[in-house]
């Protein structure tokens, strides 16, 4: 990306702005900012002038708490069996939001899901080993992780494949033409007139979406008709239509190919080659769509053993150090999490980068792109980042100062506003969130 657009970003305030020893505000800030000029380096090459971005870092961490309520009820982030247990060893950390999960996890401890109780569940876990436990999820396709140090996670095979790798990359993965964006008037935002296809589900693909759609993208979230999702929806679903496609049906399959064909972005966050085996992997979607930009979303990364398991912000905090780490800083040594999922909302906007940089080399010099990010990347960033003295100490902000209503389909939203201020045309969210299935799959 072009140097001089760094000129025209104004990043205001410093870390600590959230109660943490890690540099959680000075990530948001970063990521939303990139992000967002990212975006209007592509209204520049439709023929606009550059215009200034300005992110506060307060209102940045702010965004990234992902807190929004609707009808005035604040949802309950976490099931009751999720959270960190004691083993005969050390910790795991257990991610039970999703009903087969839990019900997973739960059998695995020898407990019946439809008797156990929290305490049930806490004294099984005394007579696990954090790493058996950690591996026999891991095989039956769970989501746990045992809790490690820097130093342990350094340690592994995975730790030693994510330390190798770059933040994220871009790939040219095929020869194409330039698929060319229609010329933009000053008044409208750079992505206006982009079509975004986002098959993700958990945070940090919609959040990446969401912002996408905050700087003009068309969003169109695909949803199976037959997996669940988490009541964060309403939240990362602003500015987003909505459809159900069932890629596992042949009338579904064409009906995504159809929209793939009108498609500049493909965002995609499930497991490692499942979308592969439905024949919309990142080379059959170029195939079908040449020039399309492909930007795949994982848990740790593409490469080292761990590549193809699944995992989630508050797993991956446990599992490389973090939750240690902030242990250690408040001096007592018992683990604790970050303050916000800021894993997956930093990821989310680093999402939202890849495809505007790919979009660019794109509409500059053709070609098929890859981008591929990952939250273990994204974490592995971080930590290289400074460490914030006495950043513990820091009170949580009142975050409402950053709120706005909006009607939408799940009932009256308020959540954060965009906090990158774009000055010529802000960023917002023109379509209210709607239920997924709302929406036709046609653009």
């Amino acid at each position: 990306m072009p140097g001089e657009a760094l000129g025209f970003v104004d990043l205001s305030g410093q870390d600590p702005v959230f109660p943490s020893s890690f540099a959680v505000g000075t990530a948001a800030q970063a990521t939303i900012a990139a992000a967002a000029l990212a975006a209007c380096e592509i209204g520049h090459l439709r023929g606009c002038g550059r215009q200034r971005v300005a992110v506060d870092m307060l209102h940045a961490a702010a965004e990234c708490t992902g807190w929004f309520s609707v009808d005035g009820r604040v949802p309950e982030p976490w099931d009751r069996f999720s959270g960190l247990y004691r083993c005969a060893d050390g910790f795991v950390r257990i991610h039970c939001n999703f009903a087969h999960h839990r019900d997973g996890a739960l059998k695995l401890m020898g407990l019946d899901p439809g008797t156990a109780k929290r305490a049930d569940a806490d004294r099984a876990m005394l007579g696990w080993k954090a790493l058996d436990y950690e591996e026999a999820s891991a095989r039956a396709g769970l989501v746990a992780t045992a809790l490690r140090s820097f130093d342990e996670w350094d340690a592994t095979p995975q730790g030693r494949a994510v330390a190798g790798q770059p933040l994220f990359t871009i790939e040219r993965i095929g020869d194409a033409p330039v698929l060319p964006l229609p010329a933009l008037a000053t008044s409208l935002r750079p992505l206006e007139g982009v079509h975004v296809l986002e098959l993700t589900r958990i945070l940090a693909g919609p959040v990446g979406g969401r912002a996408l759609a905050a700087y003009g993208a068309d969003v169109m979230l695909v949803n199976s008709p037959h997996l669940p999702n988490i009541e964060a929806i309403a939240d990362t679903s602003r500015g987003k239509r909505s459809a159900h496609v069932d890629l596992r049906s042949g009338p579904g399959r064409s009906t995504f190919t159809q929209l793939l064909q009108g498609a500049h972005v493909m965002v995609q966050g499930y497991r490692p080659g499942g979308l592969q085996a439905l024949g919309f992997g990142a080379h059959e979607a170029a195939a079908l769509r040449p020039g399309l930009v492909y930007v795949s979303l994982t848990a740790y990364g593409a490469q080292g053993p761990w590549a193809s398991r699944r995992g989630f912000d508050s797993l991956l905090q446990t599992a490389m150090g973090f939750n240690h780490a902030e242990g250690q800083a408040a001096g007592d040594g018992k683990p604790r999490p970050m303050p916000m999922q800021i894993l997956d909302e930093a990821t989310g906007h680093l999402v939202a980068l890849g495809a505007a940089a790919a979009l660019c080399r794109q509409q500059q010099k053709g070609g098929s792109w890859h981008v591929q990010v990952s939250l273990a990347q994204t974490a592995q960033w971080l930590r290289g980042l400074r460490r914030v003295e006495g950043g513990l100490q820091c009170p949580r902000p009142d975050i409402k100062p950053f709120l706005e209503s909006s009607a939408s389909g799940f009932g009256e939203l308020l959540a954060v506003r965009p906090s990158a201020q774009l000055a010529r045309t802000p960023a917002a969210f023109t379509q209210s969130s709607v239920p997924p299935g709302y929406s036709p799959p046609h653009w």
